[in-house]
């Protein structure tokens, strides 16, 4: 159907992550026609791959935030010496690369599977979603942590990966959601 036809109105919407770019699309007392009484495995594999997609997007955010949050670890004096060199920053650092690396082979096995037209593409495109962006969100908290004030400010892009990581991590389903998929999909 075309999109000037009477009842179909569009908006553009105010996202938190200004490079990307939403609409909002309504239909009021639009008749719809059928294209396909068999569409479902075509939407739900364009879901996957679009799950995959975001997975890796978010995989290289986490690993963009955490080479940031290293970098300026190794910068930063506090005390007469880098802050990077506290055990506290390593602890932090060293757990978010293992969740990192851990978010990076779940996106590239999904791709994989998608690749080679895997049976179990729907779940391991909701395993390295739910995976990459809580890797994102916990890179975008832990860097914004180490590099103190100056992280969500306008002098650092810091603030710009986390809205990133945000808005990616809801876009086609929540990690709860896509582990509860998880879980369905390989219930016995």
């Amino acid at each position: 159907m075309a999109a000037d036809t009477p009842g179909i109105t569009r908006r553009s919407l105010t996202p938190l992550d200004p490079t990307r770019k939403l609409a909002r699309v309504d239909f009021a007392n639009v008749q719809a026609r059928c294209i396909s009484s068999d569409a479902a495995p075509a939407l739900g594999r364009t879901l996957d791959i679009a799950c995959v997609a975001v997975a890796s997007e978010l995989a290289g955010v986490a690993e963009a935030l955490l080479e940031s949050a290293v970098d300026y670890a190794k910068l930063r004096m506090q005390f007469g010496r880098a802050v990077g060199s506290f055990q506290a920053i390593k602890h932090k650092c060293a757990d978010l690369l293992l969740e990192v690396e851990l978010a990076k082979s779940a996106a590239r096995y999904a791709a994989e599977a998608a690749t080679e037209g895997d049976a179990d593409l729907p779940a391991l495109a909701s395993l390295a979603k739910a995976a990459a962006a809580d890797a994102a969100m916990r890179a975008a908290r832990d860097c914004i942590q180490i590099h103190g004030g100056i992280g969500f400010t306008w002098d650092n892009d810091t603030h710009l990966w986390f809205k990133r990581a945000k808005s990616a991590e809801v876009l086609f389903g929540a990690p709860a959601w896509h582990r509860e998929r998880l879980m369905q999909c390989w219930e016995v």
